[in-house]
């Protein structure tokens, strides 16, 4: 199953997240859902995407779906992973790729929605990336995805504090492009893609290229690079990596020994 409903209104591709009995966790079903979708629109051509949750989900999503994080030391965020493949295909649509966001927003999900060109919200939606909660070791390039969006202080509070970002203060932090409210939440947005659809496709198209180019434009010295799988290595061969994840699976309160 995809757990995942795909509507094309008016030339705006929708994909809505739908398995709200898993709060929406990203899945590798769900993630692969999102990933039919988009080639679909792809081919088809369509200028401006939505991604949004089906309406009486009270959390978008939930993030990873920790039940299929292995316990050995295998990279849940490595480049071949499911989830990072949806990021990479949410750059590289050639028109925006709108988060349409109403309730809470947890984890990878978060990372997804930082991912996206536009987020607009309602006064429902929070968000929180939560690796610190798990002892998971994120990736780099999903670090960096929260620093060029919201800079260095305030990705680092919310990585560091794992706590949500309430709708108020994510439109003053940069997470929010629009603050709406949740009876015109879609109206809103639809009308947003339709007007940029209006626009040229071509352009669109390179702009949002040379926007990916020069966000990225940051190099690494191969020592640099080592280091961070490095450091990574550390968390994935950890007391607490593991404790991170018996400790969600049994719902309790974990307890980290920092070793």
């Amino acid at each position: 199953m995809s757990f995942v409903d795909v509507e094309v209104i008016d030339n705006i591709g929708i994909v809505y997240l739908n398995n709200p009995e898993k709060r929406n966790a990203l899945s590798s079903g769900l993630v692969r859902g999102i990933l039919d979708g988009l080639r679909d629109f792809r081919e088809r051509k369509l200028p401006a995407v939505i991604l949004g949750a089906r309406e009486g989900c009270s959390v978008w999503s939930a993030g990873i779906d920790v039940r299929e994080l292995s316990l050995s030391t295998h990279d849940p965020f490595g480049y071949n992973d499911s989830l990072q493949e949806l990021m990479r295909m949410v750059q590289g649509y050639p028109g925006p790729v709108i988060a349409m966001v109403h309730g809470s927003v947890w984890g990878g999900a978060c990372d997804l929605v930082m991912t996206c060109d536009i987020v607009v919200g309602d006064e429902t939606s929070s968000f929180a990336i939560t690796p610190t909660k798990l002892a998971l070791p994120y990736n780099a390039s999903g670090i960096l995805h929260f620093i060029n969006r919201l800079g260095l202080n305030i990705a680092k509070e919310m990585f560091f504090s794992a706590e949500p970002v309430m709708a108020d203060r994510a439109e003053r932090v940069g997470i929010l492009n629009h603050l709406v409210p949740s009876g015109e939440l879609l109206e809103f947005t639809m009308d947003l893609a339709s007007r940029i659809a209006s626009r040229s496709a071509l352009a669109v198209a390179v702009i949002k290229e040379q926007f990916n180019l020069l966000a990225g434009a940051h190099p690494i010295p191969p020592d640099v690079f080592e280091r961070v799988q490095g450091l990574r290595r550390l968390v994935f061969e950890s007391h607490d990596y593991r404790e991170g994840i018996r400790s969600f699976l049994e719902k309790r309160p974990p307890v980290f020994k920092g070793e």
